[in-house]
């Protein structure tokens, strides 16, 4: 290893500094900052109490959506007419998402994002869940007082064909389905 210095090596006849000169700090007799057991004593009780009464973290209010949660949330957005409704759909600004790619910076890509953001109060319920385009819902962040007009020009706009739908289905799934409502023949 060039270029390392090697480590210093405290000397055997040097204790370790006490604990009240830890950090390169020494106490002055008569300055009002000097530690005293009494003052010590007192920051330690003050602490104590402090932990004690802080409010645990609760496991009733989780930052993240569950999973019965994103179901219904994904059930809850607008279908593509023509597409199975169980793999595509549309986000609250109108943006194609691939239930398949969440999480990731694409145009097809989405999140489950709180409408009222989780550090402002939100809720990780239903009513406070809608699906989003990834890219808008990062550069949304915690914001509140942001239009869907301001939301709309943040989004990765991306032109998908029916052919392009169709690869996108055969690589995740192996297969293509269409929706109900795709038209077509029906064999009887």
């Amino acid at each position: 290893m060039v270029g390392r210095k090697p480590m210093r090596r405290r000397r055997a006849d040097h204790p370790p500094p006490p604990p009240s000169q830890s950090f390169g700090a020494t106490a002055r007799p008569n300055s009002p900052r000097s530690p005293t057991s009494a003052s010590a004593a007192s920051v330690s009780a003050d602490l104590d109490g402090l932990l004690l009464t802080a409010p645990p973290p609760s496991a009733s209010e989780p930052r993240s959506f569950s999973y019965a949660v994103k179901q219904q949330c994904w059930e809850k957005a607008e279908k593509v007419p023509g597409r199975d409704p169980e793999r595509w759909r549309r986000d609250a600004l109108g943006n194609m998402v691939f239930r398949k790619l969440v999480g990731c910076p694409g145009c097809l890509c989405h999140d489950y994002d709180h409408i009222v953001p989780y550090s402002k109060g939100g809720k990780s319920t239903l009513e406070n869940c809608q699906v989003l385009q990834a890219t808008v819902n990062r550069s949304k962040g915690n914001k509140t007082e942001i239009s869907k007009s301001e939301l709309a020009q943040r989004s990765a706009y991306c032109r998908v064909s029916g052919r392009d739908m169709d690869l996108f289905e055969l690589s995740a799934f192996g297969n293509v389905r269409r929706g109900p409502d795709s038209g077509g023949c029906k064999i009887q």
